[in-house]
């Protein structure tokens, strides 16, 4: 039986026959329009900065917040984007954020120093993309009301745990990671990480067989089940890396707030499952790209950053964010009934 063929980023391509063509016109025909897409978007928004606040906007500090605060969501992205790829959905990743920040900096883990503090956020993270995977997985239960009870379940024991209090982190080594003295070759270690995810996310997806099992699931199910694919436990392998990626979010977010607290993480879900909608990621699975999520990310921070620095109101941008959400899907679809 024909194994189904990946529909990960260089998939969705179209192929070109050899006609004999110059190598630029081959180089344009294979390339992947949507990234060009938002590539071009994005040189928009910072020519539109540049030219809003010349003085402020390009300044090597601003650029390194950007990028910094992009690192935290960009993270969950990565993980939403394997889960959405699957056919699946994952509501709960900011309460999972907010458990595993708040578990993460209690008196007690911070007695284990840096490690205690890492390991703690990873590991709850995990544990809470476990339940999410056993649920959909193994119980049947859809992943819009499994995931959806993780986040009511997350955000009540993430509340529970500070009693709505602020927890600061006293780890040395924890805060020093967020001051400039860490930076590497300008580089804060924040932002190292999220591209050494995006890396792994994108190997993980497009180089090896747990990424063609994935877009397999998403695909056709019950095609990918008939070709020798374990969907369950797929689907539970999905869930775990979505809880792993928040654990390793929750760490940075540590790092970034130097402390812990249960408001942390909010509304990160639909800033992850919008990220990765404009990136091209079909919400009905089957299509991903890691590249296109992590360019919807940039998007997304490039924008608050331009409204905060011209102090326009909060709402408008939540206007401008879901007026770029509906004209992604409606492009989606258009691209559908024209493949």
């Amino acid at each position: 039986m024909t194994q189904p063929a990946p529909a990960a980023e260089a998939a969705t391509h179209k192929s070109t026959p050899a006609d004999g063509g110059s190598p630029w016109r081959t180089a344009v025909a294979r390339a992947d329009v949507r990234t060009l897409s938002l590539l071009g978007v994005l040189a928009v928004l910072i020519a539109i900065g540049g030219i809003t606040q010349p003085d402020s906007f390009l300044d090597t500090d601003n650029v390194q917040l950007i990028l910094t605060q992009a690192s935290v969501i960009g993270v969950v992205t990565v993980g939403m984007t394997f889960v959405i790829i699957s056919g699946g959905i994952d509501l709960s990743v900011g309460a999972i954020v907010a458990l595993a920040s708040v578990w993460a900096t209690t008196v007690a883990t911070q007695e284990y120093g840096f490690a205690g503090i890492l390991f703690t956020a990873v590991i709850v993270g995990m544990g809470c993309g476990l339940v999410n995977g056993l649920l959909v997985a193994y119980g049947a239960i859809v992943p819009f009301i499994a995931t959806l009870a993780m986040l009511a379940a997350g955000r009540g024991l993430a509340l529970q745990i500070t009693d709505g209090k602020t927890q600061m982190v006293t780890v040395d080594g924890v805060l020093k990671l967020g001051e400039r003295d860490s930076y590497i070759l300008g580089i804060p270690p924040l932002v190292l990480v999220f591209a050494a995810v995006t890396v792994v996310g994108w190997l993980l997806l497009n180089r090896t067989t747990f990424g063609r099992r994935s877009v397999a699931v998403g695909g056709n199910a019950e095609a990918a089940r008939l070709a020798g694919i374990d969907v369950r436990r797929q689907r539970l392998y999905l869930y775990l890396l979505s809880g792993l990626c928040c654990g390793i979010a929750a760490f940075l977010l540590i790092v970034l707030s130097g402390s812990g607290q249960n408001t942390n993480g909010n509304l990160y879900e639909l800033d992850a499952i919008a990220a990765v909608i404009i990136g091209g990621t079909l919400l009905t699975g089957g299509r991903g790209t890691i590249t296109g999520s992590v360019l919807g990310v940039l998007i997304f921070t490039t924008i608050q950053n331009i409204f905060a620095l011209n102090n326009l109101e909060t709402a408008t941008q939540q206007i401008a964010k879901g007026a770029i959400i509906v004209a992604a899907v409606l492009v989606q679809r258009r691209t559908a009934t024209t493949s």
